[in-house]
């Protein structure tokens, strides 16, 4: 789906939405709030969606398509999940973006800029902070779990050559 009918039809944006685990607990008329401050977005083959270096307060959701993860001329990993979420560590840490982020063919993203979230009412944005804030919290738990698993691996691998 192009990003002209992303923004055409809303309606089919939030039942895209609805498919992003970290908002699925959301309404149709909590989405249509998340929407004002975010983004819908389709980028081409190899476009950068991220660039290293770069500081901004933009954290991006897959809605479709795949994204690879480069740093150093290394691909790090192919998203490729609905709902998969990068560029969350720049907005955490307030840090420049430590690697690239490129389309692997038409892909689709949510861009939310977590500044705008600021700007609503309180309870919502309380309620859109958690959510957001605890969805970081899985996927890093998750990246560090895969983590110490390639650790553990790759010293028992030098274990091996000793």
């Amino acid at each position: 789906m192009s990003e002209n009918e992303f923004i055409d039809d809303n309606h089919s944006t939030i039942q895209h939405l609805k498919k992003i685990p970290a908002l699925e607990c959301f309404s149709e008329q909590d989405l249509e709030t998340f929407l004002r401050f975010s983004e819908v977005k389709t980028y081409t083959e190899n476009e950068t969606i991220i660039e290293e270096g770069n500081q901004d307060d933009r954290i991006f959701y897959l809605i479709s398509g795949k994204a690879k993860i480069v740093k150093n001329g290394k691909e790090l990993i192919i998203l490729r999940r609905t709902g998969d979420v990068f560029g969350e560590i720049g907005v955490i840490t307030g840090v420049t973006r430590s690697a690239n982020v490129y389309a692997i063919g038409p892909t689709t993203c949510l861009i939310i800029r977590t500044s705008q979230i600021d700007n609503l009412d309180e309870k919502n944005r309380l309620t859109f902070k958690y959510v957001l804030y605890r969805g970081f919290a899985e996927v890093l738990a998750n990246r560090l779990k895969i983590t110490t698993q390639e650790l553990v691996d790759a010293n028992s691998e030098l274990s091996k050559r000793i």
